[in-house]
C-alpha cells in the first residue's frame, strides 16, 4: 500500500498530466477552428485565437504548461492544418512565447494575478515571437526581406489575443478553482 505523500505526488502527476493536455488541446482547437487566413505575404499569413488561448494557459497555468500548450498544440495545428514547413518553427516561437508570458506572469509569486504584469508579460513576449518566425522565414525562403511583410499579421494576431485573453483571465481568476 501506497502511503498518503506519495500517493498526493503521484496525483499531483497525474493532474499535471491532464491540465497540460487539455491546454494543448484547448490551443490546438483555438488555432484549427477560429483563424482567418490574411491575404498578405507570399504565403498569407493566419490570424487566429490560439495566441489568445496561449495566453489564457501562460497567465492561468505558468511558463512550463503554457510552453507545451503553446508548442505542441499550435506545432500539430501546423502539421495537420497544411503548414506542415512552419511546424518546427512554431514549436519554437509559441514555446518561447508561452515560456516568457507565464514567466513573467508568474514571477515573485503573483501566479498570475497581477493583471499589469499579465499584460506586461503578454507584450513582451510579442518581439520573441516575431523574431523566430522572421529568422525561420527568412531562412526558409532565403529572403531577409518578405518576412517583413508577415509582421502586421503577427502584431495583430497578438493584440487580438491580449484583448480577448486577459479579460478572460480576470473573470476566470474570480473561479474558486483560480484563487
Amino acid at each position: 500500500m501506497q502511503n498518503t505523500q506519495s500517493y498526493s505526488r503521484s496525483s499531483q502527476k497525474t493532474m499535471d498530466l491532464i491540465i497540460t493536455a487539455m491546454l494543448i488541446a484547448l490551443v490546438f482547437l483555438s488555432t484549427f477552428f477560429l483563424n482567418i487566413k490574411l491575404p498578405i505575404a507570399a504565403n498569407g499569413g493566419l490570424v487566429h485565437l490560439g495566441t489568445a488561448m496561449l495566453f489564457i494557459a501562460s497567465i492561468l497555468f505558468g511558463p512550463k504548461k503554457a510552453a507545451l500548450a503553446g508548442a505542441i498544440g499550435m506545432g500539430l495545428f501546423d502539421i495537420v492544418g497544411g503548414w506542415t514547413l512552419w511546424a518546427p518553427i512554431t514549436i519554437v516561437a509559441r514555446g518561447l512565447q508561452g515560456y516568457i508570458v507565464g514567466k513573467i506572469a508568474w514571477s515573485k509569486g503573483r501566479n498570475g494575478t497581477s493583471n499589469a504584469f499579465n499584460v506586461i508579460a503578454t507584450i513582451v513576449s510579442i518581439p520573441f515571437m516575431i523574431a523566430v518566425y522572421y529568422i525561420g522565414e527568412g531562412i526558409l525562403y532565403g529572403n531577409w526581406i518578405a518576412p517583413l511583410a508577415s509582421i502586421p499579421g503577427d502584431l495583430v494576431q497578438n493584440i487580438l489575443g491580449i484583448i480577448v485573453a486577459v479579460p478572460v483571465c480576470v473573470a476566470l481568476k474570480k473561479v474558486p478553482y483560480f484563487k
